[in-house]
């Protein structure tokens, strides 16, 4: 992964102060050992405090807390500091000091949780934070930047998340699931958590995994999987041990844990006849659940919940809304200050194919809009990032816009159900990117702000949620089951950290992976900067989606879900292809929308080409704005793609020998499978499209 030993010389090669103070807590500790170890494989040395001013002096490299900003530096250090931010009286304050003198004059202003400074002052490096996770993302900045942080010319900068809340969920089995494996959608082995319905008793994996999370500012974990069964369940009441083993590896790293529950845990586990969310002896049971899960982890997050969907119980059955079902669990947990993440993926799985008034795309808006403002502040709505489930392209949810008074969560997925399940090489940061960075909101606002809570301008802002992602990770070798999908771990959390250019952020994870060859840079950069484009381009055209094999969501199949409950996806006859969603003929799914792009997805003449099929029903020769008809274009992105990944397997070849044997040899044969399924997806797909539509491919090229 992007932790190597090496990546730590420049930093473990110097004389290192750690100026943190006894009550700091484990992250500092944190901080303390990464340096410790680092100096001492390097031949640099480790100071702690205390520290006289000559001896910090004497360092190359100062790590500090500092408190406030206001409290270093300038005169504002024999100030009181702002309400609820207590004085630092550490010992380490005066050398500190005079190592960063005239560096922040920034008077009283509070450095936020986890922001930090960093940079070069007076021939030495500098990191400064307010507390512990600061200086935790701090030493990692430093270390991704390398020699050039250690070295050069003065310059420092602050840093800090976007996002409060920076979540992992794992859909982890604590038993193997007889249909959906040990994890849930998961592509790399079974869980690095669970075994045989336990915690498993060597831990070792857990805490490498929390090292390389917390070094990328992920602040929170989900343990189980959002389908919570019987043995899962049992987590939250016979099993808090358990739980709080993997609490105490999460917890130096900055990270608390969360549960997946299950809403009907007052009958299955409490005895009750009811887990109606107005029940007072409902209420209680929850209440003394979390009371006990507190008592054993005093810093446990809280909770997700999926309810309501594709079978999982909820408060519909006692004629309640999600509100009230949300708000059940925060209430019960507002005394420990924990936290529910509630997921707004509720549609009616159980459609009639022939009915066209039905819209999966609407369902989440049309159930959750209605109750903007009647969630408790400590529940945060989890929208995945589009309306339908994952698919390689979809537009984004409009919910995301339409919920100003209630705290929401953007969730995407990491693993790759439905992007090549880790045997096609998809770097997905260029899709988060254009998802994050979408400007939705009517007055501009990202996406990202949006779940931010920030503003524009003078605009009001809106509660902070945060985003969240679906973990890729599981007990193979290479954590990922394709080594190059580890690419996404590390962009979904700097994405969501903030960073905003998903090919510096993958240059960043090459670097840490793989030193600093040059040819080695440039040829994973050549299979990985367009991977998610040519991925699209062989399977999904023109935002189509779930055109592939029910059940296990591997390979291609046009008509797989098309007439099943699940919904319908293409409508695609004779004559043409696509779903009409617009308020003038369809769904009226536009409406949903504010402006412009109720009125951009209205029009066949303004909705993008990449979203054409997923608003408007066209004949197969509509005019795309590229030029191409709707049926060349399938004809020619299938075969183009196909011829992508060709490419893509003799740009890694070049590679041999210049990276470990092991990682070669996986891709290599991840490589191999993803041509043999882009040629499948290829021929399936143009072959489908020509029997249905009778048009021959303008280019004379083979269709079976």
């Amino acid at each position: 992964m992007w932790l190597p030993d090496e990546a730590f010389r420049p930093l473990g090669s110097r004389r290192v102060l750690v100026a943190v103070g006894p009550d700091d807590g484990p992250v500092a500790e944190t901080v303390v050992a990464e340096v410790a170890a680092a100096t001492e494989r390097f031949g640099g040395s480790l100071v702690t405090s205390p520290v006289t001013v000559d001896e910090a002096l004497a360092c190359d490299v100062v790590l500090a807390i500092v408190g406030s900003a206001g409290t270093v530096g300038t005169a504002s250090a024999t100030m009181p500091p702002p309400p609820g931010h207590p004085p630092r009286t550490d010992p380490y304050l005066r050398a500190v000091q005079a190592v960063v003198e005239d560096l922040l004059a920034l008077g009283s202003s509070v450095l936020s949780p986890g922001m930090f400074g960093l940079g070069r002052h007076r021939g030495r490096t500098v990191v400064v934070a307010a507390d512990a996770a600061g200086l935790l993302y701090g030493l990692h900045a430093m270390v991704r930047r390398g020699e050039a942080a250690l070295s050069g010319l003065d310059d420092f900068v602050w840093d800090l998340p976007v996002s409060s809340v920076r979540m992992l969920d794992h859909w982890d089995n604590t038993v193997v699931h007889p249909v959906m494996g040990q994890v849930e959608r998961g592509y790399a082995g079974g869980s690095i958590f669970w075994s045989e319905g336990r915690v498993r008793d060597d831990l070792s994996r857990v805490a490498q995994y929390a090292r390389l999370l917390g070094s990328v500012g992920i602040n929170a974990v989900g343990l189980n999987n959002v389908n919570v069964h019987a043995a899962e369940a049992r987590l939250l009441t016979d099993h808090v041990d358990d739980v709080a083993r993997l609490a105490d590896a999460f917890r130096p790293h900055g990270i608390r844990v969360y549960l997946s529950v299950s809403f009907a845990a007052p009958i299955t586990l409490g005895g009750l006849e009811t887990a109606d969310p107005l029940d007072p002896a409902v209420q209680d049971w929850w209440a003394s659940a979390f009371r006990r899960v507190y008592e054993a982890i005093p810093d446990f997050g809280g909770v997700v919940v999926k309810a309501d969907s594709e079978g999982q119980p909820g408060p519909f059955a006692y004629g309640r809304d999600h509100a009230d079902g949300a708000n059940l669990l925060a209430r019960a947990l507002r005394p420990f200050g924990g936290t529910v993440f509630w997921r707004a993926f509720v549609y009616d799985h159980h459609q009639d194919w022939r009915d066209r008034s039905t819209d999966r795309a609407r369902a989440a808006y049309d159930h959750f809009t209605p109750l903007d403002g009647r969630f408790d502040d400590n529940v945060v709505l989890q929208v995945k990032y589009g309306p339908m489930d994952f698919q390689t392209r979809e537009p984004v949810s409009p919910v995301i816009a339409a919920m100003p008074r209630t705290r929401l969560a953007v969730e995407l997925q990491v693993t790759q159900e439905y992007t090549g399940q880790q045997q096609h090489a998809c770097y997905l940061g260029p899709q988060w990117a254009e998802v994050l960075e979408f400007p939705l909101a009517e007055d501009g606002r990202s996406v990202a702000y949006i779940a931010a809570g920030l503003s524009e301008g003078d605009g009001q802002p809106t509660p902070a949620g945060g985003i969240v992602g679906v973990s890729n990770v599981g007990t193979d070798e290479f954590w990922t089951g394709h080594p190059l999908a580890q690419a996404n771990l590390y962009a979904f959390a700097r994405l969501a950290w903030g960073e905003e250019d998903p090919v510096a952020v993958l240059d960043e994870w090459i670097g840490l992976t793989f030193g600093d060859d040059p040819v080695v840079r440039s040829a994973v950069h050549a299979v990985l900067d367009d991977s998610w484009h040519t991925y699209e381009s062989y399977t999904a055209p023109l935002s189509v989606g779930f055109m592939v094999r029910p059940g296990h969501h591997y390979g291609p199949d046009v008509d797989g879900y098309e007439y099943t409950a699940w919904g319908t996806y293409h409508y695609a006859d004779r004559d043409g292809i696509g779903v009409d969603r617009t308020r003038a003929t369809g769904t009226g799914f536009t409406g949903q929308y504010p402006s412009p792009w109720r009125d951009v997805y209205e029009s066949v003449e303004t909705c993008p080409d990449e979203l054409l099929l997923f608003f408007h029903h066209v004949p197969y020769t509509h005019v795309l704005h590229s030029g191409s008809t709707v049926i060349q274009h399938i004809y020619d992105t299938h075969a183009d793609g196909y011829d992508e990944v060709v490419r893509m397997g003799g740009t890694w070849e070049s590679l041999r020998g210049r990276v470990p044997d092991a990682f070669f040899d996986r891709v290599s044969e991840r490589l191999a499978e993803q041509e043999r399924s882009a040629r499948e997806w290829r021929d399936h797909v143009r072959s489908a499209f020509f029997r249905r539509s009778g048009i021959p491919d303008a280019t004379g090229r083979t269709i079976y």
